[in-house]
């Protein structure tokens, strides 16, 4: 089933996310329904409170985005080709590397792309869709895609990452998108 993305303004979107067991009702449900979701939506990545749950669960496929680099502008990093992953109780071991830039964008702030710094390396535990723990490091833009869904999963968001005048005048296109007053090819939920 395809859920609707949290817009931008929503409290959920700033909470930290709570650790859950095996047990937790629906989980294989809610997994396919992520991975169902981003895809419609044409994601890279998903994580638990874009769709309205306050829990350290997201979903994640470089794969396609190697996939589908008609142009080869992927070539130049070293993660090809990709990976694809279902993340629950995640939590950052390290980070390592040096900082890059990369426009990044969000499924829940739509219509904004900013170009954000973040470590070329991260090694991550977590547990798999199986629920069988795990620590793997990851590089490149499959990196990046974890760091930017961990955020989620931790109450943070690529924006706060951008300079403070930099918000600051994107501040109405923000406001927007938290009406509502925006058109998007996927289903969101806005704040009230």
């Amino acid at each position: 089933m395809i859920l609707p993305i949290v817009a931008y303004g929503s409290p959920v979107l700033r909470k930290v996310g709570e650790d859950i067991s095996k047990q937790y009702e629906g989980l294989d449900q809610l997994i396919a329904d992520m991975w169902e979701t981003m895809y419609n939506s044409n994601g890279v990545g998903l994580a638990a409170p874009q769709i309205d749950r306050s829990i350290r669960l997201f979903v994640m496929d470089s794969e396609q985005m190697f996939a589908n680099d008609d142009e080869g502008d992927m070539e130049e990093f070293p993660d090809a080709p990709g990976y694809k992953g279902v993340f629950i109780n995640a939590k950052i071991q390290s980070v390592d590397g040096a900082l890059w830039s990369y426009n990044e964008g969000c499924l829940s702030i739509p219509k904004i792309r900013e170009d954000i710094m973040r470590h070329e390396t991260v090694t991550i535990s977590f547990r798999d869709e199986n629920f069988i723990e795990q620590t793997k490091t990851f590089n490149g833009i499959t990196a990046r895609i974890i760091l930017h869904e961990y955020d989620h999963i931790e109450g943070k968001l690529f924006i706060d990452y951008i300079k403070p005048l930099k918000r600051t005048l994107m501040r109405r296109k923000l406001e927007d998108i938290s009406k509502g007053k925006i058109q998007v090819n996927y289903r969101m939920k806005f704040v009230k």
